[in-house]
Parts: C-alpha cells; sequence; structure tokens
C-alpha cells in the first residue's frame, strides 16, 4: 500500500499513527483483526524506515543490525544466523565489516531496510526512504524494496510524494490532499477512473488537462461544447441524470495529439497557438493556448512545430474525464470508462 499526496496532507501523520507515534481523535487502528488503536510502538511488531538512515556512525554494519537484536536479549547465534540472512537478500554481504561512512547513499539505505527486516515484524512503516537519493538510485532502489516485499510477503506502507514513485510500486495507492483520502484503489483505476480534478491531475505524468466546457441534454443524448467544437455522448456516459450547464473536462496529453499523427478515431478538433515545446526524447510535450487556456500536447519526437506555430490537436471524446465543475467530483460512469 502506498500513501501519496503533496507536502502537508497527512500522509506521514497517519503512518505514525500506524505506528504508535500519534494518537489519533477518533476511531480506531486495527492490524488484521487487532485493536492497536491504544497499544504502544513497542508491542505492535512494526518495522519503520526512514527518509534519515539513522545509522550508529561508530559501528559496522553488522553492529548496526545487531543492536536491535541485543536489546531485545535475543539468542546471539539466532542473530548471527538473522543477519547472514538478511545480508545475503539485500546484497550486503561484503560491507558487514565496514562503517556507515564508508558506504554509499544507496548501500546506507539498504542497511537501513535490512535493520527493520531484522525484527521480522508483521507490517513495514516506510517513510520516504528514497528522497536522499538521485534520481538513478532512486529508480533502481524502488525495484529493489518491490522486490524484496514480494519475496517476504509482509504487508509494506509506503509514504511517498512521487506520484511515478506510487504507481510503479504500490498494489494499491491511497491519494491524500488536505488530510483526507481521496481514493484507495490500483494504480490503473487511478489513473483511468479518477475520483475527481485532484487525483486526474496529481496522478499521470504530465499532468491532465483541464478544459471549461458546458453541457445541454438532448433526450437521451449530451451535448458538450468545448473551445468551439461540439460532440454528442450517450447520457449512460455520467453518473447523473441531472447536469449543471457547466462542467469541466479532464483529458491527458497523451490523449490529445497533433493532428497529423493521431489515429482515426480522435475526430474531435480544436486549434491553438504554440507557446513552448519540451523533448524528452522519445516523445515532445508542446504548449497550446487555445482561447487563453494552456493545453499540454503529445506530438511526435522532434515534431516540426516552433513557438507561435498554429496548430490542430485532435482527441477521441471516449477518452475524457468529465468533472463537476463547482464539487470536482467525477461525472463520468464506470461503465463508460475507456480501457
Amino acid at each position: 500500500m502506498v500513501f501519496v499526496g503533496p507536502s502537508g496532507c497527512g500522509k506521514t501523520t497517519t503512518l505514525r499513527m500506524l505506528a504508535g507515534l500519534e494518537t489519533p481523535t477518533y476511531g480506531k487502528i486495527l492490524l488484521g483483526r487487532d485493536d492497536v488503536t491504544l497499544t504502544s510502538p513497542g508491542r505492535r511488531n512494526i518495522s519503520m524506515v526512514f527518509q534519515s538512515y539513522a545509522l550508529y556512525p561508530h559501528m559496522t554494519v553488522r553492529q548496526n543490525l545487531a543492536f536491535g537484536p541485543q536489546i531485545r536479549h535475543e539468542n546471539k547465534s539466532e542473530i548471527a544466523a538473522s543477519i547472514d540472512k538478511v545480508a545475503k537478500l539485500v546484497g550486503l554481504e561484503t560491507l558487514l565489516n565496514r562503517h556507515p561512512n564508508e558506504l554509499s547513499g544507496g548501500q546506507r539505505q539498504r542497511v537501513a531496510l535490512a535493520r527493520s527486516m531484522i525484527r521480522r515484524p508483521r507490517i513495514f512503516l516506510l517513510d520516504e526512504p528514497l528522497s536522499n537519493l538521485d534520481a538513478s538510485l532512486r529508480t533502481h532502489m524502488r525495484t529493489e524494496i518491490a522486490e524484496l516485499q514480494r519475496q517476504l510477503g509482509v504487508t509494506a506502507v509506503y509514504v511517498t510524494h512521487d506520484q511515478v514513485e506510487a504507481m510503479t510500486m504500490g498494489h494499491r495507492i491511497a491519494v491524500f490532499d488536505h488530510g483526507r483520502i481521496l481514493q484507495v484503489a490500483t494504480p490503473a483505476e487511478l489513473y483511468r477512473a479518477p475520483a475527481n480534478k485532484v487525483v486526474g491531475r496529481f496522478i499521470g505524468s504530465p499532468r491532465m488537462n483541464i478544459l471549461p466546457a458546458t453541457v445541454s441534454v438532448e433526450g437521451e443524448s449530451v451535448n458538450v461544447r468545448c473551445f468551439g467544437t461540439t460532440f454528442s455522448m450517450q447520457g449512460r456516459t455520467f453518473t447523473r441524470d441531472r447536469l449543471s450547464d457547466k462542467i469541466e473536462l479532464g483529458i491527458r496529453p497523451d490523449e490529445i495529439q497533433w493532428v497529423k499523427d493521431a489515429p482515426s478515431r480522435c475526430t474531435e478538433k480544436i486549434t491553438g497557438i504554440v507557446t513552448s515545446l519540451e523533448t524528452t526524447g522519445s516523445d515532445t510535450f508542446v504548449l497550446v493556448n487555445v482561447e487563453g487556456t494552456e493545453v499540454n500536447s503529445k506530438f511526435p519526437s522532434f515534431a516540426p512545430v516552433r513557438r507561435g506555430d498554429a496548430v490542430e490537436l485532435v482527441f477521441d471524446p471516449a477518452d475524457l474525464h468529465f468533472f463537476d465543475a463547482e464539487t470536482g467530483e467525477s461525472l463520468k460512469a464506470t461503465s463508460a470508462i475507456h480501457n
């Protein structure tokens, strides 16, 4: 399970409540069927890994790993066997006699993970453990952590503000905002069927475009007008029988494309002026000003367009998301989700 959201949204506070470091204002905390709301942290059998490695600098890796079990007065031979087993699992066999200042950032993070695994906890809590690493090492370590969790078969709750990290690591993701959980779902469900505009904008990179639109109902059809183009949707596309005149459309940059490179199913067209380009190598994302609204669109790599050019963008209405203009809640029926 991954908790994801912007800074200050409550994800770390929730993690601390699971650990017993914070007390909930109301409600209960259940681990399995056990109510641990008032159970002390030491009795919950939980291991926690922080952004800071929190290693003892005067101790070797082996001594750091042994410290917790020794405090708990575990058997010496069992401690040694556990250290060897965990060190092999995370690739620390050759580093056990080194001190933390002799290790790289990634190696220190492995020691922190190994130390949490020595305890054989019922649940792992990881609070942004990769934030101190560079981008390439972070990518490598998140793959390692996901594989370790699979091998150990122990539930892990992982906190991050990085939605890419959340999408690549999480079996399920809880999206937080302003102290509330907005949606809990699989990565695919969050991407294809966001519960509201905040989730739709937060999940996915580049961010989802939000476009103003008006609607009118004619029988079993709903006419949608956006930037001078009008198209018809079936009424069952929406979750409500009655719609406000004004709604907002959500469409991801890779689903609104340059007319010269788009598939035939993209039938609806809008026109604007290129204001900036960002080339990633495989693709170029072009920011287009359409009647005062900036629309991010996917173009082919090194497409022959420049700032100031007029371009036509096309999209398939089936790819659109519909949001209430006031509440931001999704108006798109589950049965209408385009897979």
